[in-house]
């Protein structure tokens, strides 16, 4: 009876061993396919500003941006100084970021869809001026506002960008979940403070991977993470960056050409 006792009790580690491996693998999937959609947003914004910019007559009208999307297609609407107008619209689809499948230059109102976004957007970083939400904007780093409308809420991403070559520059990232109607109900910093990864160390040499490490309240690789690397690394030799996670005492790296994060045993 001890033998079999013994038996059930390995296989029930076993299976048990198993089990959270495979929920801990749920859980980086979805991460992935979150950090898709940030890089998308994101990627289609920086493209489309780079082209806006280059229109003298646009660019003397910029008065701000909104991105959504609609299946595998990715909106980013430029709006005039007034906030009323719409001055230009980009669209992209998820498989080709880089180059615009339409575009439009027709000076019209803000559609319903558009009008929604701004209002939330605006409303939201109004609140953002009340301390105990402690929203900073580090010196020499430019916050990116990435707003995705779900069934019941809204969510704002924060993440850091910035103008200096060979930085990733993780840390001070945020998410602000709202009602519908933009009054934040929750929100969380996913780090204390930024942690840029340099892409070449002086003396030493150019970096391929990078290392940081989570609060307790942060346990995974962040949607924000990926993204962040994702929009940066193409400009280094970096391929992976890897994440120690006091909370579950073990290490994860992301793979950028394989789009995965996983277990370093």
């Amino acid at each position: 009876m001890k033998i079999v006792s013994i038996l059930i009790i390995l296989v029930t580690i076993t299976f048990n061993v198993k089990s959270q491996d495979v929920n801990l693998q749920l859980k980086f999937d979805s991460i992935v396919i979150e950090a898709n959609l940030l890089y998308n947003y994101e990627k289609a914004v920086w493209n489309s500003t780079d082209l806006l910019m280059a229109n003298r007559k646009l660019k003397r009208n910029y008065g701000g941006y909104i991105v959504y999307h609609a299946n595998d297609t990715i909106s980013v609407t430029f709006i005039d100084k007034t906030k009323k107008s719409r001055i230009a619209k980009y669209s992209f689809v998820n498989s080709e970021l880089n180059k615009p499948i339409k575009t439009s230059f027709e000076v019209t109102k803000l559609n319903s869809v558009e009008q929604e976004l701004l209002d939330i957007k605006i409303k939201i970083l109004n609140q953002l001026s009340d301390s105990k939400y402690e929203f900073v904007i580090p010196k020499g780093f430019n916050p990116n506002l990435v707003l995705i409308k779900e069934k019941s809420e809204f969510k704002l991403y924060v993440l850091m960008g910035t103008n200096e070559s060979g930085i990733i520059p993780f840390g001070n990232d945020y998410l602000y979940r709202t009602d519908l109607k933009g009054n934040i109900s929750s929100w969380k910093k996913f780090h204390s403070r930024m942690i840029p990864a340099q892409s070449e160390i002086p003396g030493i040499g150019k970096v391929i991977s990078a290392t940081h490490s989570h609060l307790r309240t942060t346990p995974y690789i962040t949607a924000t993470d990926i993204c962040t690397f994702r929009l940066y690394a193409h400009f280094t030799e970096l391929k992976e960056f890897q994440v120690y996670s006091p909370a579950i005492g073990k290490s994860m790296k992301y793979d950028l050409k394989k789009n995965i994060i996983e277990l370093i045993e």
